[in-house]
């Protein structure tokens, strides 16, 4: 099974400067939580994420106001991606790597074309795949562990 056969097309993209309430917006309006960071509309060559944690840790838990901020300032990047070609399994490897839920998926001209979530895999491949994916992507960071998370 490949990626395309799963993932989500046509995913909504922000840029940079947009703000972090509309980024929110979309969120809701699109049911997802994380949203491709696109170089500019017209190329959408990814250059981050911003996901609803980003949003939450880098700025509500700083006692930062959301609101006067952009997603420049609490996007997560570089930005992982795959391809729509790739093997779900391949992903599943870049996803448990790199301990991500959601990546975004390019074309071969490197433009956003899509987006697979962790839901996605459980979805359509094995039990014993998306479980590896699972446990993998939810082990606590060295951070985590060291804070007693």
């Amino acid at each position: 099974m490949q990626v395309k056969e799963v993932m989500t097309a046509e995913p909504a993209c922000c840029i940079s400067e947009t703000a972090l309430q509309e980024v929110a917006q979309m969120m809701i309006d699109h049911d997802c939580g994380e949203i491709p960071v696109v170089e500019n509309k017209e190329n959408k060559l990814p250059i981050g994420v911003i996901t609803d944690r980003d949003i939450v840790c880098r700025t509500v838990a700083r006692g930062l106001n959301p609101l006067d901020l952009t997603v420049a300032d609490c996007m997560s990047k570089p930005c992982v991606t795959v391809t729509p070609d790739m093997s779900i399994e391949e992903c599943s490897r870049i996803m448990e790597e790199n301990k991500i839920r959601r990546v975004p998926v390019v074309d071969i001209g490197g433009s956003c074309c899509g987006i697979v979530a962790l839901a996605d895999i459980a979805l359509h491949a094995k039990k014993s795949a998306a479980g590896e994916v699972v446990k993998e992507v939810s082990e606590p960071t060295a951070a985590a562990s060291a804070a007693g998370k």
